[in-house]
């Protein structure tokens, strides 16, 4: 599972174009949103549609647990997990 952790926080970093952090800057555990990370929510959409591009998964954003997955990066990874075909 850390390989998928650290595989999640990479594509953070690409995808959301965060140019100063490094993988090891993101706590797997830590809030992604908010006072952790920092991110947005335009940062959620794009984020989404990068795990949608790279995992073929789609999270849907009327789903009542998709704060639940955004939460951190284990959350992020455990969603994944149980998802992929």
């Amino acid at each position: 599972m850390e390989s998928l952790h650290n595989e999640l926080k990479a594509l953070i970093i690409e995808a959301l174009n965060l140019e100063d952090i490094t993988i090891d800057d993101i706590e797997t555990q830590a809030p992604l949103f908010g006072d952790g990370l920092g991110l947005d929510s335009i940062d959620a959409l794009e984020l989404g549609l990068a795990i949608k591009k790279n995992y073929n998964i789609v999270i849907d954003a009327d789903d009542t647990n998709t704060r639940e997955y955004f939460a951190s990066v284990a959350n992020l990874a455990d969603f994944i997990s149980l998802n992929q075909a």
